[in-house]
């Protein structure tokens, strides 16, 4: 183990708030060397497992003890310094890279088949001609069908490195047999902004999933186009944005500031104080902006947050943020592996820390969102108290907190009034979606006749026999629920269907576009607009 760590190790300064699995994604690209000194401490470490290796009553596994020790060291310090297996490495950082390598499809499994819910445009598949609702029945010769097919197996088996090739056989309605194509492996994009539209002729709407390699290009394109279309006011929602890249971070939040502004700052003990401010660039300095959070709002989501925040920029509606505050450095391993250590912390403009607490150790720091649920936060905004030390000014007065995520200017409760049990048990057995694709594979030509999402919002209705094909499967799953469940859940199952429908034809804008007709945060926001 000690010779694994001591040659030069490159290192990666991050933010990094999204999980990929059980591992941080790795954001940032800059590169910084760590000295072989910097692991010296690892000797007596080596020198137990050595002893460990050579003595033990049975033969070990040397890898799996040395990674294990690793992850144990590593939870002891806080919730955010993590080991990567070399095995791991690629999946922990594709969520943020921007792009992967693979055909270029959404899929479902459906009844043991593979269908293609959408074709990404553009992509291997698109060009060879693989259609929605195709069902993929063999890859490469073999049988692709029945109960062994997982998610996991549909992607291991059909990405790849770009360039190979791959041969599928699909089924596709009123054709005669099999359809035999082969697709030419490449680079796929992966997208992190997942709507951008005008909600009103004066007020646009973004909504970003990550903070990722490309996010910032994502965003600033559907900025100046919605720009174009005449936005004077912009929301922005980062709720469920659990961050990644510091600099999209900092890039986004350089939109809205003036120059010299500071977005953030970070520091640690043997980390001398970096300052990050805006440059004379931003496309929104004088537009509105109405941003939105919730306790799914993590690490560079709250850097934006707070910077426009504390500079009151935005008015900042929701619920009260995650609260991850720590700057991990990733040390890439010879062996593949890698270790992201937390050196820092980052402050808001206004020198406020938001990172939560977590001295009582990992799991109960994991729990602490589900406490909040326990303890009425999230659905009453009086029910968490900050002491006076954590309280700090804005420029313009107002009075911000620190110490455990950004708490919104406005509050929205989370809505509850839909969720009982039996849309809990239809949601976890996955039927609602499960009626969806099959209503959506069965009436492609109707669908397909509306020009667009407008059209579709205005025309379309769910029919009336929608709803007893859930109910019909639901009970052959012996789901028992009360008359009174039905119709307290009944509209939300209607709109999410219309939602889930949606997406199928015009991906998340089109998602999103019909939930957010209902959604009550949104609703604050142009309460706030006019």
């Amino acid at each position: 183990m000690n010779k694994a760590l001591q040659p030069i190790i490159y290192a990666v300064l991050i933010v990094g708030g999204i999980f990929v699995g059980k591992y941080l994604a790795n954001p940032e690209i800059t590169q910084n060397i760590v000295s072989p000194g910097k692991v010296s401490g690892f000797r007596k470490v080596g020198d137990v497992l050595k002893y460990i290796e050579d003595e033990y009553v049975d033969t070990i596994q040397e890898t799996e003890l040395v990674n294990s020790s690793i992850v144990s060291m590593l939870e002891n310090l806080d919730p955010h310094s993590a080991f990567i297996p070399a095995e791991d490495f690629a999946d922990a950082n594709e969520g943020l890279q921007g792009n992967f390598e693979g055909v270029g499809i959404e899929f479902h499994i459906q009844d043991d088949s593979v269908m293609v819910v959408a074709v990404v445009p553009g992509g291997p598949s698109d060009e060879v001609g693989i259609q929605a609702g195709d069902r993929i029945v063999k890859v490469d010769g073999e049988n692709f069908t029945g109960p062994k097919i997982t998610n996991d197996s549909v992607m291991h088996t059909l990405r790849g490195e770009g360039g190979t090739m791959v041969k599928v056989e699909i089924f596709r309605r009123n054709s005669n047999g099999l359809i035999t194509i082969n697709i030419k492996r490449g680079q796929i994009p992966l997208n992190s902004l997942d709507a951008s539209y005008l909600l009103t002729p004066q007020t646009g709407y973004i909504k970003l999933s990550r903070f990722g390699a490309t996010t910032f290009d994502e965003f600033h394109k559907a900025l100046l186009d919605l720009k174009q279309k005449g936005m004077q006011n912009l929301v922005l929602d980062l709720r469920g944005n659990p961050g990644g890249y510091m600099d999209a971070a900092v890039d986004i939040a350089d939109e809205f500031l003036e120059k010299s502004k500071m977005i953030v700052y970070t520091k640690g003990r043997s980390r001398p104080k970096q300052e990050y401010k805006a440059t004379s660039k931003g496309d929104f300095e004088k537009g509105k902006v109405y941003l939105l959070i919730d306790e799914g709002s993590a690490s560079a989501s709250e850097i934006v947050a707070g910077a426009l925040q504390d500079w009151d920029k935005a008015t900042i509606i929701g619920r009260r943020s995650f609260g991850k505050g720590l700057v991990q450095e990733q040390a890439n391993l010879p062996d593949g592996s890698a270790i992201r250590l937390t050196v820092a912390r980052y402050y808001t403009p206004t020198g406020r820390s938001i990172q939560k607490p977590y001295e009582h150790g990992y799991s109960e720091y994991n729990n602490e969102v589900y406490e909040r649920y326990k303890h009425g936060e999230l659905l009453e905004k009086d029910s968490i108290k900050f002491p006076d030390s954590l309280k700090f000014k804005t420029p313009g007065g107002k009075t911000v907190y620190g110490g455990g995520g950004i708490m919104p200017d406005y509050f929205v409760p989370l809505d509850t009034s839909f969720r009982n049990n039996l849309y809990e048990q239809l949601l976890g057995a996955g039927l609602i979606n499960n009626a969806v694709y099959d209503y959506v594979d069965g009436n492609r030509k109707y669908l397909n006749s509306f020009i667009g999402i407008k059209e579709y919002m205005e025309g379309f209705v769910l029919p009336d026999n929608f709803l007893k094909s859930i109910l019909a499967k639901a009970e052959k799953e012996k789901i028992q629920y009360k008359p009174n469940e039905l119709a307290g859940c009944k509209n939300q199952i209607a709109m999410l269907s219309k939602a889930l429908i949606a997406r199928q034809l015009w991906r998340t804008d089109g998602y999103y576009r019909v939930l957010n007709q209902q959604d009550k945060t949104i609703t604050k926001a142009l309460e706030l607009v006019n």
